[in-house]
């Protein structure tokens, strides 16, 4: 038996203002209590992308009163599944937890930017994470 009382899992990006923070508010949306949800950065900026807010705020999901903060060793030992949303964070291996790498689709290096962009971004995060949470909450044989 685990001694994880219920899933969890810790988003990261580079400045945990944007990609990481919606990942957290659209799994919080779905999952409810049901998972254990943080976020971080590597190098964490000081704000919210007000984009990312934005647009998650049509779907009635509110990150503006969050902050980006630091990830920490400690941090992804708590939560034991660290996420990491594109490419530019790079995460240290550490011993006990599980990491996996999202490759997003980056609409900008196809000229696709402003508003149209962060949608796609929101929506292709909103499949990832609906997936990754019938995953952590499907029952284990």
């Amino acid at each position: 038996m685990s001694a994880r009382a219920k899933p969890a899992a810790l988003f990261v990006c580079v400045k945990n203002g944007g990609k990481s923070q919606m990942a957290a508010g659209l799994m919080k949306a779905r999952a409810g209590s049901q998972i254990e949800v943080s976020s971080a950065g590597t190098q964490p900026g000081s704000k919210i992308n007000s984009l990312s807010a934005e647009v998650l705020l049509e779907q009635g999901i509110d990150i503006t009163t969050e902050h980006p903060k630091q990830l920490t060793e400690d941090a992804m030992r708590q939560a034991g599944l660290v996420v990491v949303l594109g490419r530019e964070a790079e995460v240290p291996p550490t011993d006990g937890v599980e990491i996996e790498v999202w490759e997003l689709d980056e609409p900008s290096s196809r000229g696709i930017d402003g508003r149209e962009r962060m949608l796609l971004v929101r929506d292709e995060i909103s499949r990832r994470v609906a997936d990754l949470a019938s995953r952590l909450l499907s029952p284990k044989n």
